[in-house]
């Protein structure tokens, strides 16, 4: 298939095999791209399904046809060449400034299904509720521009401690270490390294992998990751800005995923 625009659905767009364009995306395909009726696009729901869509006469109407990716559990890609993600969630401990901006959309184009904003010990940000909206906006452009079928829905930011319950009983946990804490109530375990647990990893259930602060995670975090059943890794010696972290840590899932 030629490549072809993507664009999001929502929900009340469609009414049998007729869409109703909103604005912007009016304005996106006639105006930005200089489609004109009979011209075709893609159209995405964000869950792992899209469908051939062509430009019709009335303005601001388009006729859905063609399925393209009847399957959205598949695990090779479709027939436009994207490949499904990975049944991923990250918890990921917002940063400072806009850096938060720059893991929402590097973790939506390598393959996410879910983002956790995480208020640690050591968070500084108390995004408004504007952040919430810009976020989801950004995944929604970052996933039809990469070709991802699945828009990750991103949580309101919520304590580490609720955080570490989204998904279960069904998800398995990983807490990223980068910095040992100093003094902990009690001896923890070493971590191992991601790569080696992904070796290990049930792709049938959903894999949580929680990524902390620039300060890192307190002792007290780390021990109630490991009671809520999360095992402590690591990404290596090096050492990682927290909006970089979540990039590299998705980056080896995906290849693991892809290489199963």
């Amino acid at each position: 298939m030629a490549q072809l625009q993507r664009i999001t659905l929502e929900p009340n767009q469609t009414l049998g095999e007729t869409l109703h364009l909103m604005p912007a995306q009016h304005h996106y395909l006639y105006r930005v791209l200089r489609l004109k009726p009979g011209d075709r696009f893609l159209v995405l729901n964000g869950q792992g399904q899209q469908w051939l869509a062509t430009l019709t006469d009335a303005d601001s109407v388009a006729h859905i046809t063609d399925l393209i990716t009847p399957n959205p559990t598949a695990s090779a890609p479709s027939a436009s060449g994207s490949m499904q993600s990975p049944p991923v969630i990250l918890l990921a401990a917002l940063p400072k400034g806009n850096g938060f901006d720059e893991v929402v959309r590097q973790s939506t184009e390598i393959g996410v299904q879910q983002i956790v904003p995480i208020i640690s010990d050591r968070t500084l940000l108390r995004p408004s509720a504007q952040k919430l909206n810009r976020w989801q906006r950004i995944a929604t452009e970052a996933a039809e521009q990469s070709e991802r079928l699945v828009v990750p829905d991103i949580s309101s930011p919520v304590p580490f401690a609720q955080g570490l319950q989204q998904g279960n009983p069904r998800k398995v946990g990983v807490i990223c270490v980068a910095r040992w804490p100093r003094t902990s109530p009690r001896e923890l375990p070493q971590p191992i390294s991601l790569s080696h647990a992904l070796t290990q990893h049930d792709w049938q259930r959903p894999l949580a992998i929680a990524i902390g602060p620039e300060g890192g995670w307190t002792g007290a975090e780390i021990e109630a990751a490991i009671a809520a059943d999360y095992s402590p890794i690591t990404l290596g010696h090096a050492i990682l800005r927290a909006v970089t972290a979540p990039l590299v840590a998705l980056t080896l899932v995906n290849t693991a995923w892809e290489e199963r």
